[in-house]
């Protein structure tokens, strides 16, 4: 943790929405006229795209047929770590782009499957990372301990599937039978390694639906926030406004000493409330200490 350069990190599994929670932090950065550098998990991923389907097949020959980018070992969690404590100490810090489809490969200037070169990351007031280890604590490393506000997005485990098969399909061109694959492949290192980080969140958005998702490898549609509830659990409930938030975010109620419950719909109006003074308050943190 830095109190002159502060770390952001919002961590969740491919399919969590994430990068919807990454655009109203955006949306939040632009009103309060913050100064954000930006960077991607999957920028640290090991391999590349080819690299990896041949990094599978290897370990699929020595019986592992569960190797994923959820793995720690698929990953450069040492250099994350490095940049997070850099920039906590310095402000600096370089990064890298993972392109992922011909879209990105014309803005980039790189293949689909493969990584920018390293780059220095623009002055910034604060880092905000979007990835799959924003919180990760392993044998090697801890990368938990550099980040100022840590924050989860876990959808039940039937949502998450099936916004990544609708993802997937529509996105980025795989089939129903692929993303299944990747689904169960997953199951293993998803419960070893991206459950634990939500552990060692601030603040967790779990988005519930109210509609049948029982067979999520079969759903048409992906549940609309409206068709959903949402609960935010706040690890360190000292200091949160809760009587505030309850009279913002119309029909919510408390479950726990902890924990809001409201629409699904409310989770962009919900973000602005919780984050833009948490915000504020690392920043005037790190007016005082500069």
């Amino acid at each position: 943790m830095s109190r002159s350069h502060p770390i952001i990190a919002i961590t969740g599994s491919s399919g969590a929405g994430t990068t919807t929670v990454k655009d109203t932090f955006s949306k939040i950065f632009v009103r309060e006229k913050v100064t954000a550098a930006f960077i991607e998990g999957d920028a640290f991923h090991r391999y590349d795209r080819s690299a990896m389907k041949i990094k599978v097949a290897e370990e699929e020959a020595r019986g592992n047929s569960h190797f994923t980018h959820f793995n720690p070992e698929a990953n450069e969690l040492e250099i994350l770590q490095s940049v997070f404590e850099n920039y906590g100490k310095s402000g600096n810090g370089k990064t890298r782009h993972y392109v992922h489809d011909d879209g990105e490969a014309e803005l980039y200037g790189s293949a689909p499957g493969t990584f920018t070169e390293w780059k220095d990351m623009p002055e910034s007031d604060l880092l905000f990372y979007e990835g799959l280890h924003g919180c990760a604590i392993t044998e090697n490393v801890n990368i938990a301990k550099h980040v100022d506000l840590k924050i989860g997005v876990v959808p039940v485990i039937n949502l998450e599937w099936i916004q990544k098969i609708h993802r997937d399909k529509s996105m980025r061109g795989y089939s129903t039978e692929a993303v299944t694959d990747t689904i169960l492949r997953r199951m293993p290192d998803y419960a070893r390694y991206i459950c634990p980080q939500f552990s060692h969140t601030d603040i967790n958005f779990q988005r519930v639906p109210t509609v049948d998702t029982s067979n999520p490898f079969i759903a048409r549609w992906i549940p609309t926030p409206a068709e959903s509830m949402l609960v935010i659990r706040f690890s360190n409930p000292r200091g949160i406004d809760f009587p505030y938030l309850l009279s913002m975010l119309g029909g919510s109620w408390m479950s726990r000493a902890n924990s809001i419950v409201c629409g699904g719909d409310k989770l962009d109006i919900a973000m602005q409330l919780i984050f833009t003074p948490l915000i504020n308050k690392l920043l005037d943190i790190k007016r005082r200490t500069s």
